[in-house]
């Protein structure tokens, strides 16, 4: 099987053996590369999907020692993020002067996760960045409370009330949408694929990011 994340480990360390890695790592990359893949998928176009993917398996096995048992994948999503953003950042560059005045986002547009209802897809681009990321993570990643919080890097308390605040500012803006003042969160017409979307090529920017270590 083809391991681009084992040529960034390569170039990312001064000495040891790559050869002799973790089998715990080696099991957790098998494990999780379609996910993680999957996640940069709904947020990136497609021809960086890989290199991209690489990048944070590269930064996952320098910082390997740092991640509970069992809590690997919202894990591997926080890292995720972060390399999103810095890519939107990177490709921002040069382009877009006023993208340092942005805040940071690496949550997928209505397009990026294909939401077939015109209504739904309208709220979505109207919500804020991190009510996006909080809602994908949820709904698209389908974890729970307790894993989006690690992928948040915030308490699960915090993760519980930015996730209930952001389904009713999205079951607020259908309401709109609808025209129905007696929409409700069970209405919520939630077609979201997870298979992702072919990228035009327009991609959302963000501010300088903190470049993973």
């Amino acid at each position: 099987m083809s391991k681009p994340w084992l040529v960034k480990v390569i170039h990312s360390l001064d000495t040891g053996d790559v050869a002799s890695s973790d089998d715990a790592f080696e099991r957790a990359y098998v494990k999780h590369l379609t996910a993680v893949s999957g996640y940069l998928y709904r947020r990136v176009e497609r021809r960086f999907v890989e290199d991209l993917a690489a990048d944070v398996f590269a930064i996952a096995w320098r910082r390997r020692d740092s991640v509970t048992a069992g809590e690997e994948l919202p894990w591997l999503y926080r890292i995720a993020a972060n390399v999103v953003s810095n890519h939107r950042r990177k490709q921002a560059t040069g382009i877009a002067l006023f993208a340092s005045l942005r805040p940071a986002d690496s949550a997928p547009s209505a397009e990026d996760i294909v939401i077939a209802d015109a209504s739904l897809a309208q709220a979505w681009r109207a919500l804020r960045p991190r009510e996006r990321e909080i809602l994908a993570l949820a709904l698209v990643e389908d974890l729970p409370v307790a894993e989006i919080s690690i992928a948040l890097a915030i308490s699960q308390n915090a993760a519980s009330i930015r996730l209930h605040r952001a389904k009713k500012r999205l079951t607020d803006l259908l309401r709109g949408e609808t025209g129905d003042p007696a929409f409700t969160a069970a209405d919520l017409p939630v077609e979201l694929s997870s298979t992702g979307s072919e990228r035009s090529g327009q991609v959302e920017t963000s501010p300088p990011h903190e470049q993973p270590s």
